[in-house]
């Protein structure tokens, strides 16, 4: 019998799905990456098809796989995703009811406006360490189930059910066995008591949503189910499963309060360990889950900023000024010349450059 040696982590971002096989020194063996299409309906408005996602996190999956010598000789598997990132689906097939709406998504900023005025934000503050904002999942499901015809009546009779995008695959890994969120992704959607727990009823109320729509609360270690075997050839235990930051958080080996890490993706993220504490910010830093294994939570403070390697992307599908990432260390390190000009292709200017699409073409 082959021994059971390596463990296969999905890695879903918001812009690409990564698998990565370790083996038992947690070396990488093997690594596979799809980037998949966001969609942007309206300005301020971002979604993801979770059926690409599915498809890219099978794919990746499978050729990881492969290439770290099959899958006998994997020992489990962990997820990690994106945060805040919301979908619906039906309980009966699985299928979405509408595409993911993304973390960076802002639709719902004037639903959060008016409930700070009603004073709303002092209790999501209280109870989930959160601000009240359109970052997070709740204002999102709110949305979905008042503009999508029916939405909220199939929602309230227990035909759907709600995740970020970690419950998600996992229903689908499951087979549909399993609808599971683990608590440093639920600290995220502003349904979640940070101190009790559990999903808290006053924020259920304060947006509506019903409590049938709900995951089973889970331990980032533990287990979470196995995959259902036509997947990968033979079913594989599930582990592990934490948010992305969170997952960082510990990799990066900050188990002692004080410790921090910061990490660069789509956005940029700093979570400072705090300990068994909350420490409430008073400068506006999110005070949030660390991560919870055996039952012991370890709280953090983070900072976020939502624009990192998203520049990155947008210089290069948007305005089409580099082909690969790698080409803005050259223009970041280029000086001006005697006159005070940037020589970068395309662009011209004194101090801030501006667009010349002749210089471009």
């Amino acid at each position: 019998m082959t021994k059971k040696t390596h463990i296969l982590a999905i890695d879903q971002g918001t812009t690409s799905t990564r698998s990565i096989v370790f083996d038992a020194r947690a070396k990488s063996l093997a690594l596979s990456r799809r980037e998949f299409t966001q969609h942007y309906p309206n300005p301020g408005w971002v979604e993801h098809d979770v059926e690409d996602i599915w498809g890219d996190a099978q794919t990746t999956a499978r050729e990881a796989i492969e290439q770290s010598g099959g899958v006998d000789k994997i020992a489990g598997l962990g997820i990690t995703s994106q945060r805040e990132t919301i979908v619906l689906w039906e309980r009966a097939t699985g299928k979405p009811v509408h595409r993911a709406i993304v973390w960076q998504d802002r639709r719902t900023a004037q639903f959060c406006a008016e409930l700070k005025r009603e004073g709303a934000e002092e209790l999501v503050r209280a109870r989930t360490g959160l601000l009240l904002d359109p970052y997070f999942s709740a204002s999102k499901i709110t949305w979905l189930l008042d503009n999508i015809a029916g939405l909220r009546d199939r929602a309230e009779a227990g035909e759907l059910a709600m995740g970020t995008i970690d419950c998600f695959l996992l229903w689908r890994l499951t087979g549909g066995e399993v609808h599971a969120t683990d608590v440093t992704n639920a600290s995220r959607t502003a349904l979640f008591n940070i101190h009790t727990q559990d999903w808290d009823p006053d924020l259920l109320a304060l947006f509506r949503v019903p409590a049938a729509l709900l995951p089973r609360l889970c331990d980032n270690s533990g287990d979470l189910g196995m995959t259902a075997p036509e997947h990968f050839g033979r079913s594989i235990p599930i582990g592990g499963m934490a948010g992305d930051q969170h997952a960082a958080l510990v990799g990066q080996a900050c188990f002692e309060p004080g410790m921090a890490k910061a990490t660069y993706g789509t956005g940029c993220f700093m979570l400072l360990n705090t300990g068994e504490t909350p420490v409430t910010s008073h400068h506006r830093l999110l005070t949030t889950i660390g991560y919870r294994i055996n039952g012991k939570t370890t709280y953090a403070l983070e900072g976020s900023i939502f624009v990192a390697g998203a520049a990155i992307k947008w210089l290069r599908d948007g305005l089409h000024l580099i082909t690969h990432a790698s080409q803005t260390d050259d223009m970041a390190t280029r000086v001006p010349d005697s006159h005070g000009v940037y020589m970068v292709p395309g662009f011209v200017g004194l101090g801030a450059p501006h667009w010349d699409p002749e210089a471009r073409g």
